[in-house]
């Protein structure tokens, strides 16, 4: 398969580079959290002569380390004197009880410490659970759209690469295979992986046909409001008894796999964050595909839900707000920094166009308020608001400066 150089999450592993916190890199099953550690590994053996200890619990030649006793007692032995000493451990959860061995480790500050590990067994709730020392998370996501063009240089039009992206995704791994059955046999394996296996093991789920069908539920509202008790009265009324306890515990260890994020609501009147429903949006396109296929298609969700997962990697909070009876797709809030924006499908239509101004048009205060919609015209203005092409907006390495 082809590598290519991921440089938002290589910049942000080299800026921690030596720091005393354990680095945990977490995502979504596939994302490549291995292939990073091992690119990041080259980068530091091509900078300085140091000692780096590797270890990677899906390759047998490890397997005698399991044991967490033995675990430390290889590491201690690969220890070198006079040089920096890097430890990754890959997979890590596959070894029982291996937070004795990486904290005792760590206590000793003998040596720079990086794991992964399955997203269903390192999740964020858990790790302060696990580790006792400081540590930091670095949250990898598949292919953005610019990394999607990067991987397929070989077309040049951005709108093409664009409409393929929506369908295939950003797991990688389904790159490699030339059909679209292929590539979509790829993507619900993992879906099926994350399903039948993370989730049903690490929690004792016995009523897997719950499960099966609010995730197909959520796979097909991507983008819509709803509450807990809306989505079990939905099951109920569809022969699946369930209650709102179950859906939103459900729902909680879905998010806890990085399978769906939560975005919630915030009255810009008001000035408060709202917890009667929420959104949510999904890691990848190419999953809702691969499941649902080409049914109840809204591609204004779908651009709605690259745009969120996008504003995710740039390290933003992101809300859905509330204006009266009007809805602001995101509040986009990084620092001091403070965004309005709308996404969309078509606009060439002015009652559609009206519709996406109106929200920010009504909105009092200074920050910018854009628009990102499939124009396929040159970003342009519009009673003040910026009006993107989403594929532009996308490829572009940051949000603009001038959008602040």
């Amino acid at each position: 398969m082809k590598l290519i150089h991921r440089k938002m999450y290589m910049q942000r592993l080299i800026a921690l580079q030596n720091t005393p916190d354990i680095k945990i890199i977490t995502g979504l099953r596939r994302s490549g959290k291995s292939e990073l550690m091992k690119e990041y590994i080259k980068h530091l053996q091509a900078k300085e002569d140091c000692n780096t200890i590797y270890i990677d619990f899906m390759d047998l030649d490890f397997e005698n380390l399991k044991d967490y006793k033995e675990l430390y007692k290889y590491i201690e032995g690969k220890w070198t004197a006079d040089k920096n000493n890097y430890l990754f451990i890959d997979e890590v959860q596959l070894c029982k009880n291996f937070e004795l061995a990486v904290n005792s480790l760590h206590a000793k500050q003998k040596y720079d410490i990086y794991i992964t590990g399955s997203n269903a067994f390192l999740l964020s709730s858990d790790l302060s659970t696990f580790f006792t020392g400081r540590y930091i998370e670095i949250h990898v996501f598949p292919f953005s759209f610019q990394e999607f063009c990067e991987y397929h240089d070989g077309l040049t039009d951005k709108e093409i690469l664009f409409d393929k992206y929506v369908l295939e995704g950003g797991l990688a791994g389904a790159y490699s295979y030339r059909t679209v059955f292929d590539k979509y046999s790829y993507i619900r394996d993992v879906y099926n992986t994350i399903m039948h296996r993370d989730l049903t093991d690490k929690y004792n789920i016995s009523d897997v046909m719950v499960l099966d069908m609010l995730s197909e539920f959520m796979l097909d509202n991507v983008g819509n409001l709803a509450s807990v008790n809306k989505i079990a009265n939905t099951l109920s009324s569809n022969k699946f008894s369930t209650t709102h306890v179950t859906i939103g515990k459900y729902i909680k260890y879905l998010c806890n796999a990085f399978l769906f994020y939560k975005c919630a609501r915030y009255d810009v009147r008001g000035k408060k964050y709202l917890e009667t429903s929420s959104k949510y949006y999904l890691a990848d396109s190419g999953i809702r595909y691969s499941v649902l296929g080409t049914r109840n298609i809204d591609y204004g969700r779908l651009y709605e839900n690259i745009i969120y997962l996008e504003l995710l990697r740039q390290g933003y909070e992101i809300y859905v707000g509330k204006l009266y009876e009007k809805e602001i797709d995101f509040i986009a809030k990084r620092g001091s920094a403070l965004l309005y924006i709308q996404v969309s499908d078509n606009i060439s239509d002015k009652i559609t166009l009206n519709r996406e101004l109106a929200p920010l048009l009504s909105i009092r205060d200074a920050y910018p308020k854009i628009i990102i919609a499939r124009t396929k015209h040159e970003t342009y203005t519009q009673d003040g608001i910026k009006i993107y092409n989403i594929a532009d907006w996308l490829l572009q390495n940051k949000l603009r400066q001038e959008d602040y």
